[in-house]
């Protein structure tokens, strides 16, 4: 069974539907022992890092997260939900996050041209690692998928299994072990998301 995290914030049923195309077993959920009776938990979030972030303290899910991600169990952070694995969020102020992944998040404009806009609405392609990693067994380099941000993973290049081009190489995913990251949506990203998602759902590591 996988545990979609529910704090107040993200595509919780768009998401939940999307695994049950797939077969998957899922529940969405606010409860503790639920997240600990699950197989794998998802982790999503939209808007901004500092709201996010103090409704998961407030629910008292950031420490079950970080406990369950430490005892081995995959974790998948999506969008905002990604963001929120890595030590810290320069978004308008400084944040603690989960530090599950080394690394900061940090504002796009300063990096990429000022004739794009922000946030980075729409589909593009991934660039994956070599080896590729297990996450994207299902894809290939150069399928596309839905993003929609204005802060990027940075400082994390040891963790980073994909980069998407918006004027400059930003970070699409990461893995650090048994806890993953998607900037992107896989829930909105058609078939290339599902297969992602399957092979999150696949994953016994």
């Amino acid at each position: 069974m996988i545990a979609i995290v529910d704090y107040g914030v993200g595509n919780l049923f768009s998401l939940k539907s999307s695994l049950a195309m797939i077969g998957a077993d899922a529940i969405v959920t606010g409860k503790e022992e639920d997240l600990r009776a699950a197989d794998k938990i998802i982790l999503p979030g939209v808007g901004a890092f500092e709201d996010a972030a103090n409704k998961l303290r407030a629910s008292g899910l950031d420490a079950v997260v970080i406990e369950q991600a430490n005892a081995g169990k995959p974790l998948l952070g999506i969008c905002l939900g990604m963001q929120m694995l890595f030590d810290r969020s320069f978004e308008y102020g400084e944040h603690k996050g989960l530090g599950l992944i080394a690394g900061d998040v940090i504002d796009m404009r300063p990096r990429i041209p000022e004739s794009l806009k922000v946030p980075h609405i729409g589909w593009n392609a991934l660039k994956l690692t070599q080896p590729v990693h297990p996450l994207f067994r299902n894809i290939q380099e150069g399928d596309c998928v839905y993003f929609v941000h204005s802060f990027y993973a940075a400082n994390c290049e040891e963790a980073t299994i994909a980069t998407a081009d918006y004027g400059a190489k930003l970070t699409a995913a990461v893995a650090r072990k048994n806890v993953h990251g998607c900037q992107f949506h896989p829930e909105k990203s058609g078939k290339v998301g599902l297969n992602i998602l399957r092979a999150f759902c696949e994953q016994t590591e």
